[in-house]
Formats: structure tokens, sequence, C-alpha cells
């Protein structure tokens, strides 16, 4: 669901742009007053950083996998906002995913750079700030079963990508993109991504049933019960492992097909690309992305393990930064 520059005009670019700011300047303020990923205080944010940076590298390797959704031509691929938030918190989980989405839009032009903001709203506020606290949160709680947490993650996943695929109609619209009208745009970008999230849902429903039964100290963390430290870095070190071998290997068997956005896109505007409008704001974020994607389209093999790796650093770096920049006033 990663919009290019072409489909947002400079305002709402300005727009969505602030309102990310705000969320993560929320988010950053929000984890260092309650000092955990939002509903744990029991744990220092120096503890919680690595599970952030390593949960950021797996989620960066799966985003990587598109798969065919049968019988439309289109594919998809996992956003992990719920998966974040279950096992960070929301606020970890909105701070770790916007690090992903940030990362790929300037490393591999994956998402133009005026579009960032807008980016990070469609994907991690509504998942983690939005779906996660009002359908994931109420239906999960310590010892409930497979079922009930499949119906979350499920439920959870529909919303989000229901909400982002109305977020970029919406947004669309409001910049003016008459190829894309809005009625016509919504009817193709609300089914393909509600299967998405079906998916997705399911996803997160394994991943969390396997943290639970090999790596407990993680799926502590999404229960919300007390974790043990040297379980917690046998489970930091199984995450990594994980996203070093989704990242490496299986990348090489994503679907070719074009995804949910790109394939609405074609059924309403047809094949040709949308033109960006040629003014200096559009021109400016083009060239900045120029310079600052070295592996434009993810087109080397080392992709996924490069990404996944920039991830921890850009997390763990991030978070000293601010650490030491708080300590100096």
């Amino acid at each position: 669901m990663h919009m290019s520059d072409a489909l947002l005009s400079p305002v709402v670019c300005a727009t969505t742009g602030a309102a990310s700011l705000a969320l993560l300047t929320i988010a950053v303020r929000q984890l260092k007053r309650e000092g955990s990923g939002g509903d744990t205080p029991d744990e220092s944010p120096e503890s919680l950083v690595p599970l952030m940076g390593v949960m950021g590298a797996f989620v960066f390797a799966a985003q990587m996998i598109n798969f065919s959704i049968p019988g439309t031509g289109s594919s998809g691929h996992l956003v992990g906002g719920i998966l974040l938030a279950a096992v960070l918190g929301p606020w970890a989980g909105f701070v770790t995913l916007s690090s992903v989405i940030v990362l790929q839009c300037l490393l591999f032009a994956d998402g133009g750079f005026l579009a960032l903001g807008a980016n990070l709203l469609n994907m991690a506020a509504l998942s983690c700030l939005v779906a996660y606290p009002a359908v994931f949160r109420p239906l999960v709680h310590p010892g409930v079963p497979f079922g009930r947490i499949l119906l979350a993650s499920i439920s959870a996943g529909i919303v989000a990508f229901g909400l982002g695929a109305v977020a970029v109609t919406l947004e669309t619209q409001a910049s003016g993109i008459t190829a894309l009208p809005a009625g016509r745009f919504l009817l193709f970008m609300l089914p393909i991504h509600l299967v998405i999230g079906l998916c997705e849902g399911v996803a997160t429903a394994a991943i969390l049933a396997a943290l639970r039964r090999y790596r407990s100290s993680l799926a502590d963390r999404a229960m919300r019960r007390p974790e043990n430290r040297w379980k917690r870095m046998r489970g930091l070190l199984a995450i990594a492992a994980a996203a070093l071998l989704v990242g490496t290997l299986l990348p090489r068997f994503a679907s070719s097909d074009p995804d949910g956005l790109e394939w609405s896109i074609e059924r309403v505007a047809g094949p040709d690309p949308i033109e960006a409008p040629d003014g200096a704001a559009h021109r400016a974020a083009s060239a900045i992305q120029r310079t600052t994607a070295l592996m434009p389209d993810y087109d080397t093999s080392l992709a996924g393990l490069v990404g996944s790796g920039l991830v921890v650093v850009l997390v763990v770096g991030a978070a000293r930064l601010y650490r030491t920049a708080t300590k100096r006033r």
C-alpha cells in the first residue's frame, strides 16, 4: 500500500506529513513516560529497544514477500502492524513500523518521499494505533485459546487494511487525482485489501502462536505477562534468525503480480502510470530519493539482509541519540 508521490498533491503531503510527525512525537514521549512499550510499565526502554530492532527487521523481511491472490492477478504483502503492536505495545509498534517504512522509502524507493507521511498514517498509524487497541486488544488476554487469537488477528487485520484502503482513496481524492474517481477507485481498493487483511490476520495469529509455543517470553509480552530475561534473550536471537532466513531465502519466491494498490490503479486508470505533477516540490522530492535510494526496487539479492540489518541499526541508533539528547537537557 506504499503510495507514490504522483498520487498526492503537495498540500495533502504536507498535511499527512505533519500528522505523522505529531504522532511520532507523541509516541516517543509516551514511551519515555511509561518506560515501556505502552502496556508494560515494568520494563525499561533500554530493554525494549533491542526487541523493537529485531521485530522491525523481521517485519521488513516479511514485507518483501508478495503473495498472489488467486483469481485476481494481484498480490499482497504483510504490513505487520498488528503483530508489532501485540508484541511491543501500540506506541513502540508504531515507532518500529514507521522506521521500516522510512527505510523502505529512502534506501529502496518504495513509496514516495513526499508521500512518506501518508504511508506512515495509512499503514503504521491505522494498524498500531487504531485497529490494534480497538479490535485486537479487547479480544486477547492471558490464557485465551488460539481460536480467540486468530479471531482477533483476522478482525484487526481486516479493519486495518480496510481503513488504509479508504484513507488512500480519500487522499487521492483530496489531491485532485481525476484519473482515480473516488467511488470507482474504492470499489477496487476495498475488496482486494480486505482479502490482504484477512491473510495478514492469519499470518499474525500463526506467528503469535509460534511465539507462545517455542519462545514464550515474546508471547508473554503479547499476552501481557511478566517475562524472564534469559528467555527474552533467546527470543531475540530466534527472531533475528527468522528475519535472516526470511530476508535472504524467501523473497525469490515472491509474486511478481502488482500489489493491491497498483492493481486497483490499473483497473481504474489503465496500464499507463499516473505522472507526478511537474511542480517544484515533486521535482525536489524525486531528486532527494534518487540520491538516497542506493538499492531502488530491491534490485539486489542482498536487499533483505541489508534492509533488515539497517532497521536494527536505525531503531537502536535513534533510541541512543534520543537518550543522549534527553540527558543533555
